[in-house]
């Protein structure tokens, strides 16, 4: 069973460097999936971030206003989501989850982790 577990500060300030880290357990993100940091906040519904693949490749949302990055450690089974410069846009439940096609169908996910950005 693939389990997924977001973790990291739940407030942030303007203009500072949001960083989340994504735990997984079950399965070896160097495997063949898609491993992706999405958010949902009621003003803009379920929006992705980015991924990361399983050769290390990157790919991200053109339209975010605050700069994403997305990096691994596999000696750790994780992968971390930084957002430069945040706004309070960026306010919103990020949740990092899986999939074995990019941007399709997620057959795993994290539970979610409650970010706001406020000073």
């Amino acid at each position: 069973q693939v389990q997924l577990q977001e973790s990291g500060p739940g407030l942030v300030k303007p203009s500072q460097t949001l960083s989340l880290t994504c735990t997984v357990s079950g399965g070896s993100i160097t495997s063949g999936y898609y491993w992706t940091w999405i958010r949902q906040s009621p003003e803009k519904g379920l929006e992705w971030i980015g991924h990361i693949g399983a050769s290390g490749k990157t790919v991200y949302n053109p339209t975010l206003k605050s700069p994403a990055s997305i990096s691994r450690d596999t000696s750790k089974n994780q992968f971390t989501l930084q957002l430069n410069s945040v706004i309070p846009e960026d306010t919103a439940v990020y949740y990092c989850a899986r999939s074995r096609v990019a941007q399709a169908t997620y057959d795993y996910w994290g539970q979610g982790t409650q970010v706001t950005v406020s000073s």
